[in-house]
């Protein structure tokens, strides 16, 4: 499949593995880029700049195809060593990178004078424009069905895909909600030159998370996630476990909330060794309602070749639909 993102990436499929938490290592990087697509490290997975170098020497280790680096800048009393981290990415020879968070304009031109390319991840299309001007590549736009945080405007990708793609001059990847090749081909026809997929990733062979997690994601349904941190407008999308019912009652209780109420049941580490430990009620598992197109653990291989077969049957499916329709006119 040829598209400005398989261009821009040098990929065989414009398939994307987004950077997850916990998540984003060699071993699931690795994988998706020797199917084809762009496999993703996390930045701040690793505990270090340095660590994170040695993560990308092992990834390259384990794959000769183009992988990225995700950096997501959030706000933080404490922020980590962004600079850092990006400079031991760079220095270790990475041309891709997916921001996420806040604006990547402070590293934007040091990135394209390494000759890298930047997808940014966006939850509307007015912070797609802002990074379209600042000079980012591409854009990944997130709707509301996504993992993770949607932003605040609850817009759905059914609406947001093709608003972004007609006020957007560089390529779109659509974001959140997408488990098949179905929902790709439903994203291409909608506008996006690529698919960015977070959750559907989790539930497979290769990915860094307990066999008792993946079977979580493969039982759930659709109405299985949860939206917390909504009255602290920094809305996140998890799957429904005791820990995100008891936010959400905190969140509801008389008189609200502040963070520190509910920032030990939140916490990083607690989601990192639910993760690996299989205790699904541990910790924030991070999940998008894309869970209720999940039934099989697939690896990364059967995943992709299955998706993009069909992929290309749905879009041959409209286009005899679209041609019967037209013979219906002409008689």
């Amino acid at each position: 499949m040829k598209t400005r993102i398989t261009e821009l990436l040098g990929t065989r499929y414009p398939i994307i593995q987004g950077g997850m938490q916990w998540v984003g290592t060699a071993e699931l990087a690795s994988a998706v880029s020797n199917a084809g697509g762009l496999g993703v490290l996390t930045a701040l997975t690793q505990p270090t700049p340095e660590a994170l170098a040695r993560e990308i020497a092992r990834c390259r280790d384990m794959t000769d195809q183009p992988f990225g680096v995700n950096l997501t800048i959030l706000p933080s009393v404490n922020p980590p060593p962004y600079e850092a981290y990006l400079d031991a990415a760079l220095d270790s020879g990475v041309r891709v990178f997916e921001t996420a968070g806040n604006s990547p304009a402070a590293f934007i031109e040091k990135i394209k004078r390494r000759g890298a390319r930047i997808i940014h991840k966006c939850t509307s299309v007015r912070h797609a424009l802002s990074a379209e001007r600042r000079g980012v590549d591409a854009i990944s736009i997130d709707g509301f069905e996504c993992a993770g945080h949607p932003g605040e405007d609850d817009v759905p990708g059914l609406v947001l895909i093709p608003i972004a793609t007609r006020a957007l001059r560089i390529p779109v990847v659509a974001s959140g909600g997408i488990a098949d090749g179905r929902g790709m081909a439903a994203a291409l026809a909608l506008g996006a030159e690529g698919v960015n997929l977070g959750t559907r990733f989790c539930a497979t062979l290769e990915a860094p998370i307990h066999a008792q997690i993946k079977q979580a994601l493969v039982r759930a349904s659709e109405r299985d996630t949860q939206l917390i941190f909504r009255t602290l407008h920094n809305t996140g999308r998890v799957l429904k476990n005791a820990i995100s019912n008891e936010v959400v009652a905190t969140e509801r209780r008389p008189g609200g909330c502040e963070f520190a109420d509910i920032q030990p049941l939140v916490s990083g580490r607690r989601g990192r060794d639910a993760l690996h430990s299989g205790e699904v009620d541990a910790g924030l598992v991070w999940a998008g309602q894309v869970v209720g197109l999940i039934d099989d653990l697939p690896s990364c291989e059967v995943l992709i070749e299955r998706m993009v077969r069909e992929c290309r049957e749905a879009l041959a499916r409209a286009s005899r639909l679209a041609a019967a329709a037209e013979l219906c006119e002409e008689a």
